[in-house]
């Protein structure tokens, strides 16, 4: 039988920065009650799920959210600076409509022509790619088969989900958006890389109007 290599790939919960619209990267600030709620609510979703080891970024949020997945289970919760969220330099702590009034190009080619996008005091989405591939190799050295959670950022989600799809840097914000929590599989067997689940966020809590 042919093994098999499953990781679960979700993002942090939602922040108090993520709710005043500010850029983090490698900046930080505390997860929100539904942050809480919605780690805890894929906590549960996945209760069934035998997790062999669990990453997470060093970041405050993606290691309290891990926390939170984990609850009851032993595992010890491995950190990689490999999947720190894209570092956005000068930007962080700034809320976009500041970013946008300042800098109109940069930002319309970060969200829109992330090939072409270049910072002085940041990462590119080049860089980030680079610390995606370092990752996975990291993955497929130390384990064979199994199931794996990481707990990391929007962006290098999304970075890794263009790699798995063989999607070029200019294509990478093509949908879905990741939502804070959503859930991601990848298959990984005799070295191909195959998504099964992109983005789910079945399990979050919806607001009600």
């Amino acid at each position: 039988m042919d093994e098999l290599l499953r990781l679960y790939v979700t993002r942090h919960g939602e922040t108090i920065w993520n709710t005043q619209k500010r850029l983090q990267g490698w900046k930080d600030s505390d997860l929100t009650e539904r942050g809480v709620k919605n780690a805890l609510a894929l906590g549960n979703r996945l209760s069934e799920v035998n997790f062999h080891t669990i990453y997470s970024s060093p970041s405050n949020r993606t290691m309290e959210t891990a926390r939170l997945i984990r609850g009851e289970r032993k595992q010890h919760i491995i950190e990689d600076n490999n999947l720190r969220e894209i570092h956005l330099g000068e930007w962080e702590g700034q809320t976009h409509e500041e970013i946008k009034e300042a800098n109109p190009k940069g930002y319309e080619e970060f969200w829109e022509k992330p090939h072409l996008y270049s910072t002085a005091s940041g990462e590119n989405f080049y860089q980030l790619s680079s610390r995606v591939l370092n990752f996975l190799n990291r993955i497929q050295m130390e384990h064979n088969e199994g199931n794996i959670l990481i707990v990391t950022h929007t962006v290098f989600i999304k970075a890794l989900l263009a790699h798995c799809k063989n999607l070029p840097v200019e294509k990478l914000w093509n949908p879905p958006f990741i939502h804070d929590t959503s859930l991601s599989i990848i298959e990984l067997r005799d070295g191909k890389r195959k998504v099964i689940l992109e983005g789910d966020d079945s399990h979050c809590y919806k607001e009600t109007k």
